[in-house]
């Protein structure tokens, strides 16, 4: 049974508990020449077979291919009425990603942190004025267009407070993503460099990411 979405805690303001829907998200899916505006989701997903190669321990190739390729569902169909973009350097990927109606941003050979930031800056030359980027791997999210309402710099560390699964930005906002271990504090510094009004939230199931055999039980809550 899928958990149910609980109220954040965070610090200096509260998730609200219900949101209007976000602006309509224009024509899509197509990587260049769309014109989107309003809110959009941004993912980056790496490809499939070679993802979460540390449960290796606990899972078969098979099934951590099958275990990536759904979670990544999961996220994207979160985004709700938002324009959904996955950034990817894999055909694999980008073939399930428009079978799953995403805009495909094809950005190869450009690493994590490259793929985020140009696939933000293809959402800008679109029109967008919001993007929420999450990570791949979320087996507790159900919908993530209230991350996008706050006018801010959202962050949403993991629940070790270590690295940083959902981020939620204005477009234009030049906001530097720095991903990798010790990314939330480097990402939290990045947001008061930039001195906008930032929430972050705690205890949220979006803190739960799969990355270890240990993160494994928080796919059957």
């Amino acid at each position: 049974m899928a958990a149910r979405q609980q109220r954040p805690v965070t610090a200096g303001h509260r998730a609200p508990g219900s949101i209007p829907p976000p602006p309509s998200p224009g024509p899509a899916p197509t990587a260049t020449g769309a014109v989107l505006g309003g809110w959009a989701l941004l993912v980056p997903v790496k490809a499939f077979a070679s993802a979460k190669v540390r449960l290796a321990r606990a899972l078969s190739q098979d099934q951590r291919t099958a275990l990536a390729r759904s979670l990544a569902t999961r996220v994207i169909a979160a985004g709700g009425g938002m324009t959904v973009a996955v950034v990817c350097d894999d055909r694999q990927v980008a073939s399930w990603a428009r079978d799953s109606g995403a805009l495909v941003i094809w950005e190869p050979g450009r690493g994590l942190n490259g793929a985020v930031q140009v696939g933000l800056a293809r959402l800008v030359e679109a029109g967008v004025q919001r993007v929420v980027v999450a990570h791949a791997d979320l087996p507790l999210v159900t919908d993530l267009r209230w991350v996008a309402a706050f006018p801010g710099i959202t962050l949403v560390p993991d629940r070790r407070g270590d690295g940083t699964n959902v981020i939620g930005v204005p477009a234009r906002c030049p906001f530097t993503f720095s991903y990798g271990p010790g990314s939330f504090s480097r990402h939290r510094s990045e947001a008061a460099r930039l001195g906008v009004p930032v929430r972050t939230v705690y205890n949220s199931p979006l803190g739960w990411d799969v990355d270890e055999p240990a993160d494994l039980p928080a796919l059957s809550r």
